[in-house]
C-alpha cells in the first residue's frame, strides 16, 4: 500500500492531483462536444496557437494566462471570419491560422536568447508545480465550464446532430457554435501551464472518445470521460513519480491507451453482438463505425430529454 499511497502524502504532488482533477473534469465537458462535432483538428490548432500570446507575455514580464487568452481570441475570431469566405471550407481556415500563428510564435521565441526553458514548459506542461492560485483559476474555471455546458445544452446537442433542425427550432447554431468555441477556448486556456499544449489534447479527446461506445447519452459521456481522466491522473502521477518520468506526458499517454483498450473492447463487443449463432462473422467495412448512442428520437427530442 506504501507504494500506491506514499507518492501522494507529498505536498506538491497533492496539489498536482487536484489540479489533474479539475482538468480532468472540464476538459471532459468540453472535450465530449468537441469529440462529437469532430472539432479535434480545431483544439490542436487552438493549443498551439496560444505560443504567440504566451511568448509575448513571457517576453514582457506578464501573465501567461492573459496571453494565452488574447491568442485564444484572435484563434477564434480569425477561424470565424475565415470560415465564412464562400468556397473555403473551414478545415482550411483552420490550418492556415495554425500556422500562421504557429510561426509567429516560433519567430517571437526566437528573439529571445532565454526562452528555451519556459518554451519547453509551454509545450509539455509542469504539473507537479502548481500553486495555489492555479488551483483558484482551475476551479473558477470549471464552474464556468459547468454552467455554459449546462445553459447551453439543448442548443449544443442540436448543434451536433443536426445542424439543419437547430435552425429550424430556433436555436441559433451560428451562436451555439461560437459559444462552443469559447468553452473550448476556457478549457484550453485554463489546462496548458499544467498539461502543456501538446498534452492537452490527450485529456480533452481521450477520455471522451473512450466512453462514446459505451455511453447511452450525452451527460453520460462526460461522466465517464471525467472519471477516465480522473484515473489518468492518478496512475500517471503514480507512474511518474516511481519511474521518474515526465508526469503531464505520463498522464497524457495513459488517457490515449485507455482509449485504444476501450475501442478494442467495443469492437470485440460488437463483433459478437453482430455475429449469428452458427455462421461466420461479416467483417465490417473499413472505416464502418457503429452508433455509439442508438437513440431513434429526433435530435431535438433529445436535447428536451437529455439530463
Amino acid at each position: 500500500m506504501e507504494w500506491l499511497i506514499g507518492p501522494f502524502e507529498v505536498t506538491f504532488v497533492q496539489r498536482a492531483l487536484v489540479a489533474g482533477l479539475l482538468v480532468s473534469a472540464a476538459t471532459a465537458l468540453a472535450g465530449t462536444w468537441v469529440v462529437l462535432r469532430g472539432m479535434a483538428f480545431l483544439g490542436d490548432a487552438m493549443s498551439h496557437g496560444l505560443l504567440p500570446g504566451v511568448a509575448v507575455a513571457a517576453l514582457l514580464g506578464g501573465s501567461p494566462l492573459v496571453g494565452a487568452a488574447a491568442s485564444a481570441a484572435v484563434m477564434v475570431s480569425g477561424v470565424t471570419l475565415i470560415g465564412r469566405t464562400p468556397r473555403l471550407s473551414q478545415d482550411t481556415s483552420i490550418g492556415l491560422l495554425y500556422v500562421g500563428m504557429l510561426s509567429l510564435g516560433v519567430i517571437i521565441v526566437s528573439r529571445s536568447q532565454s526562452f528555451a526553458v519556459d518554451l519547453t514548459g509551454f509545450l509539455f506542461g509542469d504539473v507537479l508545480a502548481v500553486g495555489q492560485d492555479d488551483l483558484l483559476v482551475l476551479a473558477v474555471a470549471l464552474g464556468a465550464t459547468v454552467a455554459v455546458t449546462a445553459l447551453g445544452h439543448r442548443a449544443f446537442l442540436a448543434l451536433a446532430f443536426d445542424q439543419r433542425k437547430a435552425h429550424t427550432l430556433g436555436l441559433r447554431p451560428r451562436w451555439a457554435h461560437a459559444v462552443l468555441l469559447g468553452l473550448l477556448t476556457l478549457a484550453i486556456v485554463a489546462s496548458f501551464h499544467i498539461v502543456g499544449t501538446l498534452l492537452v489534447l490527450g485529456l480533452l479527446i481521450a477520455p471522451p472518445a473512450s466512453v462514446l461506445p459505451w455511453a447511452r447519452s450525452v451527460p453520460a459521456v462526460m461522466v465517464g470521460a471525467a472519471l477516465l481522466g480522473a484515473s489518468a491522473t492518478f496512475f500517471g502521477l503514480l507512474l511518474s513519480w516511481h519511474l521518474d518520468t515526465a508526469a503531464g506526458a505520463t498522464i497524457a499517454a495513459l488517457a490515449v491507451a485507455q482509449f485504444f483498450l476501450s475501442r478494442t473492447a467495443a469492437a470485440l463487443r460488437s463483433r459478437r453482438a453482430h455475429r449469428p449463432v452458427g455462421t461466420a462473422a461479416v467483417p465490417r467495412a473499413a472505416g464502418q463505425e457503429y452508433p455509439a448512442v442508438p437513440d431513434p428520437r429526433p435530435a431535438a427530442d433529445m436535447g428536451a430529454h437529455a439530463s
